[in-house]
Protein backbone atom coordinates (compact mmCIF):
# COMPACT_ATOMS: atom_id res chain seq x y z
CA UNK A 1 0.00 0.00 0.00
CA UNK A 2 1.54 3.25 -1.20
CA UNK A 3 0.18 6.26 -2.58
CA UNK A 4 3.50 7.93 -4.08
CA UNK A 5 7.26 7.01 -4.64
CA UNK A 6 9.53 7.44 -1.85
CA UNK A 7 13.61 6.33 -2.56
CA UNK A 8 15.39 4.71 0.46
CA UNK A 9 12.38 2.91 1.99
CA UNK A 10 13.57 -0.50 3.45
CA UNK A 11 12.06 -3.44 1.49
CA UNK A 12 8.69 -4.79 2.95
CA UNK A 13 8.00 -8.33 3.36
CA UNK A 14 4.55 -9.21 1.35
CA UNK A 15 1.83 -11.42 2.65
CA UNK A 16 1.68 -14.25 3.47
CA UNK A 17 4.77 -13.43 5.58
CA UNK A 18 6.89 -15.61 7.21
CA UNK A 19 8.75 -12.26 8.72
CA UNK A 20 7.98 -8.71 8.97
CA UNK A 21 4.48 -10.12 10.85
CA UNK A 22 2.25 -7.74 12.81
CA UNK A 23 -0.15 -9.73 15.59
CA UNK A 24 -2.92 -6.90 16.10
CA UNK A 25 -5.35 -7.52 19.45
CA UNK A 26 -9.25 -7.21 18.73
CA UNK A 27 -10.36 -7.01 22.75
CA UNK A 28 -14.19 -6.54 21.08
CA UNK A 29 -14.40 -4.48 18.43
CA UNK A 30 -17.38 -4.30 16.80
CA UNK A 31 -17.99 -5.42 13.47
CA UNK A 32 -18.61 -2.12 11.93
CA UNK A 33 -15.07 -1.49 13.92
CA UNK A 34 -13.55 -4.45 12.17
CA UNK A 35 -14.53 -3.05 8.77
CA UNK A 36 -13.32 -0.16 9.20
CA UNK A 37 -9.79 -1.87 10.29
CA UNK A 38 -9.91 -4.03 7.08
CA UNK A 39 -10.70 -1.41 5.04
CA UNK A 40 -7.74 1.06 6.53
CA UNK A 41 -4.98 -1.41 6.71
CA UNK A 42 -5.97 -4.71 6.68
CA UNK A 43 -2.92 -5.72 4.29
CA UNK A 44 -0.61 -4.58 6.87
CA UNK A 45 -2.44 -7.08 9.39
CA UNK A 46 -1.16 -10.92 9.46
CA UNK A 47 -2.97 -12.41 12.31
CA UNK A 48 -5.82 -10.93 14.90
CA UNK A 49 -5.20 -11.90 17.95
CA UNK A 50 -9.36 -12.03 20.23
CA UNK A 51 -7.45 -11.05 23.19
CA UNK A 52 -7.48 -13.14 26.50
CA UNK A 53 -11.04 -14.68 26.85
CA UNK A 54 -12.90 -11.81 24.70
CA UNK A 55 -14.28 -14.50 22.49
CA UNK A 56 -16.71 -15.85 25.00
CA UNK A 57 -18.23 -12.58 24.81
CA UNK A 58 -17.75 -10.99 21.28
CA UNK A 59 -21.21 -10.69 19.65
CA UNK A 60 -21.93 -12.44 16.49
CA UNK A 61 -17.89 -13.91 16.61
CA UNK A 62 -18.72 -16.11 13.68
CA UNK A 63 -19.40 -12.65 11.04
CA UNK A 64 -16.73 -10.97 12.79
CA UNK A 65 -14.42 -14.03 11.84
CA UNK A 66 -15.66 -14.82 8.81
CA UNK A 67 -14.51 -10.62 7.79
CA UNK A 68 -11.23 -11.56 8.82
CA UNK A 69 -11.21 -14.23 6.68
CA UNK A 70 -12.20 -12.88 3.58
CA UNK A 71 -9.39 -10.00 4.05
CA UNK A 72 -7.02 -12.81 4.37
CA UNK A 73 -5.94 -12.01 8.05
CA UNK A 74 -5.29 -15.14 9.96
CA UNK A 75 -7.84 -15.31 13.33
CA UNK A 76 -6.53 -16.83 16.59
CA UNK A 77 -8.48 -16.92 20.43
CA UNK A 78 -6.26 -15.43 22.77
CA UNK A 79 -3.84 -18.03 24.60
CA UNK A 80 -5.59 -17.49 28.34
CA UNK A 81 -8.68 -19.22 26.74
CA UNK A 82 -6.44 -22.09 25.62
CA UNK A 83 -5.35 -22.00 29.23
CA UNK A 84 -8.82 -22.11 30.67
CA UNK A 85 -10.00 -25.38 28.83
CA UNK A 86 -6.47 -27.07 29.78
CA UNK A 87 -6.88 -26.46 33.00
CA UNK A 88 -10.55 -28.07 32.74
CA UNK A 89 -9.03 -30.97 31.07
CA UNK A 90 -10.97 -30.45 28.24
CA UNK A 91 -8.30 -30.41 25.35
CA UNK A 92 -10.43 -32.50 23.37
CA UNK A 93 -13.17 -29.88 23.22
CA UNK A 94 -10.88 -26.90 22.66
CA UNK A 95 -9.68 -29.04 19.29
CA UNK A 96 -13.43 -28.98 18.44
CA UNK A 97 -14.57 -25.85 19.20
CA UNK A 98 -11.19 -24.45 16.51
CA UNK A 99 -12.96 -26.97 14.15
CA UNK A 100 -16.54 -24.94 15.15
CA UNK A 101 -15.04 -21.68 14.32
CA UNK A 102 -13.47 -22.31 11.34
CA UNK A 103 -10.13 -21.56 12.88
CA UNK A 104 -6.95 -21.98 11.26
CA UNK A 105 -4.39 -20.86 13.47
CA UNK A 106 -4.18 -21.61 17.74
CA UNK A 107 -2.07 -20.32 20.43
CA UNK A 108 -0.59 -22.42 23.40
CA UNK A 109 0.51 -20.51 26.61
CA UNK A 110 1.38 -21.26 29.76
CA UNK A 111 0.99 -18.17 31.23
CA UNK A 112 -1.49 -17.99 33.80
CA UNK A 113 -0.92 -21.80 34.90
CA UNK A 114 1.70 -23.92 35.27
CA UNK A 115 2.08 -26.62 32.84
CA UNK A 116 4.61 -29.36 32.74
CA UNK A 117 6.98 -28.34 29.26
CA UNK A 118 6.31 -32.60 28.19
CA UNK A 119 2.71 -31.57 28.50
CA UNK A 120 3.16 -28.26 26.85
CA UNK A 121 5.10 -30.01 24.09
CA UNK A 122 2.32 -32.69 23.52
CA UNK A 123 -0.59 -30.11 22.90
CA UNK A 124 1.53 -28.10 20.59
CA UNK A 125 2.32 -31.59 18.34
CA UNK A 126 -1.04 -32.92 18.26
CA UNK A 127 -2.63 -29.14 17.58
CA UNK A 128 0.35 -28.91 14.64
CA UNK A 129 -1.80 -31.53 12.88
CA UNK A 130 -4.96 -29.39 12.90
CA UNK A 131 -3.96 -25.92 12.62
CA UNK A 132 -0.73 -23.33 12.31
CA UNK A 133 0.45 -23.35 16.14
CA UNK A 134 1.61 -19.96 17.74
CA UNK A 135 3.55 -20.76 21.02
CA UNK A 136 3.71 -18.50 23.83
CA UNK A 137 6.56 -18.57 26.21
CA UNK A 138 6.83 -16.76 29.38
CA UNK A 139 4.29 -16.15 32.01
CA UNK A 140 2.08 -13.45 33.17
CA UNK A 141 3.54 -13.22 36.68
CA UNK A 142 6.43 -10.80 37.24
CA UNK A 143 6.81 -13.27 40.44
CA UNK A 144 7.79 -16.24 37.35
CA UNK A 145 11.54 -15.03 36.04
CA UNK A 146 13.08 -17.41 33.07
CA UNK A 147 17.02 -17.43 32.70
CA UNK A 148 18.37 -16.65 29.31
CA UNK A 149 18.55 -20.44 29.11
CA UNK A 150 15.08 -21.24 29.73
CA UNK A 151 13.79 -19.21 27.13
CA UNK A 152 16.21 -20.55 24.83
CA UNK A 153 15.19 -23.89 25.66
CA UNK A 154 11.91 -23.63 25.69
CA UNK A 155 11.29 -21.83 22.30
CA UNK A 156 13.86 -24.19 20.29
CA UNK A 157 11.95 -27.29 22.17
CA UNK A 158 8.42 -25.94 21.09
CA UNK A 159 9.44 -24.72 17.58
CA UNK A 160 11.03 -28.35 17.19
CA UNK A 161 7.27 -29.71 18.69
CA UNK A 162 5.41 -27.89 16.02
CA UNK A 163 5.39 -24.39 16.77
CA UNK A 164 5.19 -22.10 13.31
CA UNK A 165 6.21 -18.93 15.71
CA UNK A 166 7.01 -18.77 19.19
CA UNK A 167 5.89 -15.21 21.10
CA UNK A 168 8.19 -13.75 23.82
CA UNK A 169 5.61 -12.78 26.06
CA UNK A 170 5.18 -8.82 27.31
CA UNK A 171 1.55 -9.13 28.40
CA UNK A 172 -0.87 -6.20 26.65
CA UNK A 173 0.86 -3.82 29.71
CA UNK A 174 4.44 -4.30 27.94
CA UNK A 175 5.97 -4.54 31.26
CA UNK A 176 6.73 -8.06 31.83
CA UNK A 177 8.63 -11.02 30.30
CA UNK A 178 10.70 -9.41 28.00
CA UNK A 179 10.30 -5.94 29.56
CA UNK A 180 11.39 -4.57 32.75
CA UNK A 181 8.49 -3.18 34.95
CA UNK A 182 9.23 0.28 33.23
CA UNK A 183 8.90 -1.13 29.74
CA UNK A 184 11.80 -1.09 28.81
CA UNK A 185 13.17 -3.83 26.57
CA UNK A 186 15.80 -6.08 28.16
CA UNK A 187 18.11 -5.54 25.60
CA UNK A 188 21.19 -8.50 26.60
CA UNK A 189 18.55 -11.09 27.22
CA UNK A 190 16.95 -10.30 24.10
CA UNK A 191 20.55 -10.16 22.04
CA UNK A 192 21.07 -13.70 23.86
CA UNK A 193 17.66 -14.96 23.30
CA UNK A 194 18.29 -13.79 19.38
CA UNK A 195 21.44 -15.87 18.95
CA UNK A 196 19.97 -19.14 19.94
CA UNK A 197 17.35 -18.92 18.28
CA UNK A 198 16.09 -17.70 14.72
CA UNK A 199 14.99 -14.14 15.23
CA UNK A 200 12.15 -14.86 12.47
CA UNK A 201 10.85 -17.48 14.11
CA UNK A 202 9.79 -15.21 16.72
CA UNK A 203 7.03 -12.48 17.96
CA UNK A 204 8.25 -10.34 20.33
CA UNK A 205 5.04 -8.38 22.03
CA UNK A 206 5.68 -5.04 21.64
CA UNK A 207 2.50 -2.76 22.50
CA UNK A 208 4.25 0.07 23.16
CA UNK A 209 5.67 2.43 20.61
CA UNK A 210 8.98 3.22 22.45
CA UNK A 211 9.20 -0.87 22.36
CA UNK A 212 8.46 -1.20 18.87
CA UNK A 213 11.06 1.34 18.11
CA UNK A 214 13.74 -0.25 19.65
CA UNK A 215 12.77 -3.90 17.70
CA UNK A 216 12.77 -2.17 14.77
CA UNK A 217 16.05 -0.39 15.05
CA UNK A 218 17.60 -3.69 16.39
CA UNK A 219 16.43 -6.19 14.36
CA UNK A 220 15.06 -4.46 11.15
CA UNK A 221 12.03 -3.71 9.05
CA UNK A 222 10.87 -7.34 9.02
CA UNK A 223 10.67 -7.88 12.51
CA UNK A 224 8.01 -9.56 14.10
CA UNK A 225 5.93 -7.61 16.55
CA UNK A 226 2.81 -8.27 18.34
CA UNK A 227 -0.09 -6.91 20.88
CA UNK A 228 -0.45 -3.84 18.45
CA UNK A 229 -3.21 -2.08 19.00
CA UNK A 230 -5.55 -1.55 16.07
CA UNK A 231 -5.13 2.02 16.02
CA UNK A 232 -1.67 1.59 16.00
CA UNK A 233 -1.47 -0.71 13.02
CA UNK A 234 -0.69 2.20 10.34
CA UNK A 235 1.85 4.14 12.98
CA UNK A 236 3.75 1.02 13.15
CA UNK A 237 3.83 0.57 9.63
CA UNK A 238 5.10 4.19 9.47
CA UNK A 239 7.86 3.19 12.33
CA UNK A 240 9.27 -0.04 10.12
CA UNK A 241 9.56 2.81 6.90
CA UNK A 242 11.53 5.09 8.49
CA UNK A 243 8.47 7.73 8.03
CA UNK A 244 8.37 8.53 11.64
CA UNK A 245 10.80 10.63 13.82
CA UNK A 246 11.97 8.26 15.96
CA UNK A 247 13.00 5.40 12.99
CA UNK A 248 14.10 8.26 10.42
CA UNK A 249 17.17 8.06 9.58
CA UNK A 250 17.56 4.25 10.13
CA UNK A 251 17.04 3.20 6.75
CA UNK A 252 18.18 6.39 4.62
CA UNK A 253 21.68 5.92 3.58
CA UNK A 254 24.92 7.86 5.53
CA UNK A 255 25.90 10.27 2.17
CA UNK A 256 21.76 11.14 2.05
CA UNK A 257 21.69 11.31 5.49
CA UNK A 258 24.95 13.14 6.29
CA UNK A 259 24.13 17.08 5.50
CA UNK A 260 20.59 16.64 7.45
CA UNK A 261 22.21 15.49 10.81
Amino acid sequence: MKNFDLPFLPERTQKPRKSGITMMMDKGLSNTQTEYIIESCGELIDFVKFGFGTSYLTKNLKIKLALYKEANINCYLGGTLFEAYAVRDMFDDYRRLLDELDLEVAEVSDGCIHIDQEKKLKYISELSNQVKVLSEVGSKSADVVLSDGEWISKMNSELKAGSWKVIAEARESGTIGIYDSEGGAKSEMIDHISEQVNAENIIWEAPQKAQQVWFINHFGANVNLGNIAPEEVIPLETLRLGLRGDTFFSFIPDDVAKPFK
